[in-house]
């Protein structure tokens, strides 16, 4: 890719009259070499204000897009698009880059007409129907010839097609590949187009009040098998990942801390980081916790006779007197909630919510008693305290408390 560096140059030249006079003349240039062909330029002028007026006119089409290399000419929106998720290989967790890879479909396309599980059985079927209909996205459209309009146009339709909550996301992943092309090759992508309609607000995730907190919480503890399972969201506020991915090692009973270090991928490997850098904290160990994690810690399942993980799986019972066959080994995510988390809150007729949402209502019950938003967030592992206040907490007092409190500190 050429850079645009123009120069103002001047060159002197003399003249001889008739008479015998000399007379000298001052020419002004432009020396650059064009970005969209690589030649070289050199226009002139005979004023030298004239000559850095033109180089002035040259630096700010530069930046502003309206000159292009040869290669950012041809770009397509699918060639952004694929840069971006290539840049992103490596710096995110493989669940995440497939989330990325499965909207970029909705940018590129093209996708099939229909519902879902019409597209789905057709990328899955080996016996195609000739009669397939596509919808062709915005894959092939060079990025110097889309619009604003283009984009209003495809968000609509996919909004119409798919659903609002694909098209938003898909339109947010088009907005980070069309930035990161014109850092890369200094072009100038259209705005995003505004008034879209947001829909229906996402519903937040069910979370549990107090009491019924302290109701699992009491099953949790008489079952000495799987309560701690689903315990330890609620008194850690941890996410699945990074709970079903911790050592005993990382706990350390004399400083009352467990250590949040590493995560566990979908498929049970070890991740030796976090999901952000914030990720990787220290959690305090409350004397509820602590009892229940030193019970546990008595009868985990050991790998190879030693203590390993803290959440293994527990293996399928064998006829007394063989140990549990696969006891102490990894524990898969999708297992963890179809043998012990599901089970548990069936057997106790208790209201289901996820681990999640039990990591939801860790930051809104810590919220609740008045502990300052910062150290929730450095609890919860959260960069940001925005993002702990505006997706985690939730209200869980009710009108008469809020009532009741302003009374308090206006009487």
């Amino acid at each position: 890719m050429v850079t645009l560096r123009p120069q103002v140059r001047h060159r002197f030249r003399r003249r001889t009259k008739k008479d015998g006079t000399v007379v000298t003349h001052v020419r002004w240039f432009v020396l650059y070499r064009d970005p969209r062909t690589g030649e070289r330029r050199l226009p002139s002028f005979p004023r030298k204000k004239d000559a850095e007026d033109y180089r002035n006119k040259l630096i700010a089409d530069y930046h502003a897009g309206s000159i292009a290399s040869p290669k950012s000419a041809k770009l397509t929106v699918a060639d952004a698009v694929g840069r971006w998720l290539a840049n992103r290989a490596g710096e995110v967790r493989d669940r995440t880059l497939r989330g990325y890879k499965e909207s970029a479909k909705y940018i590129v396309g093209p996708i099939v007409r229909g519902t879902r599980q019409q597209r789905y059985d057709y990328s899955t079927s080996t016996d195609r129907q000739e009669d397939t209909q596509f919808i062709h996205l915005l894959g092939p459209i060079r990025i110097n010839e889309l619009t604003t309009g283009d984009i209003r146009e495809w968000h609509k339709m996919l909004a119409t097609e798919v659903g609002l909550y694909t098209a938003r996301r898909a339109k947010m992943f088009l907005k980070t590949s069309l930035g990161l092309a014109a850092e890369d090759f200094n072009i100038r992508p259209p705005a995003m187009p505004t008034l879209l309609g947001k829909g229906p607000p996402k519903p937040r995730k069910a979370i549990l009040e107090p009491l019924q907190v302290r109701a699992v919480l009491e099953a949790a503890e008489n079952d000495h098998e799987r309560g701690i399972y689903v315990a330890f969201p609620f008194l850690a506020g941890t996410r699945p990942s990074e709970q079903l991915g911790l050592l005993w090692r990382e706990v350390d009973f004399e400083k009352n801390i467990i250590r949040i270090v590493r995560t566990q991928s979908d498929k049970g490997q070890l991740i030796e980081s976090t999901k952000t850098q914030a990720g990787t904290r220290e959690i305090p160990m409350g004397p509820q916790l602590r009892t229940m994690l030193l019970a546990w810690k008595l009868r985990c399942p050991r790998l190879a006779g030693e203590l390993y993980r803290v959440f293994p799986g527990l293996g399928r019972i064998q006829a007394w007197p063989k140990p549990r066959l696969g006891a102490g080994g990894t524990l898969e995510y999708h297992n963890f909630l179809a043998r012990i988390w599901r089970p548990f809150f069936q057997k106790n007729e208790l209201p289901y919510v996820t681990p999640h949402s039990a990591r939801h209502t860790f930051i809104s019950v810590l919220q609740m008693q008045g502990i300052e938003v910062g150290l929730v967030a450095k609890i919860a592992g959260h960069s940001n305290p925005n993002v702990t206040l505006g997706h985690y907490t939730q209200a869980m007092r009710g009108g008469a408390e809020a009532a009741a409190a302003l009374e308090k500190a206006f009487g």
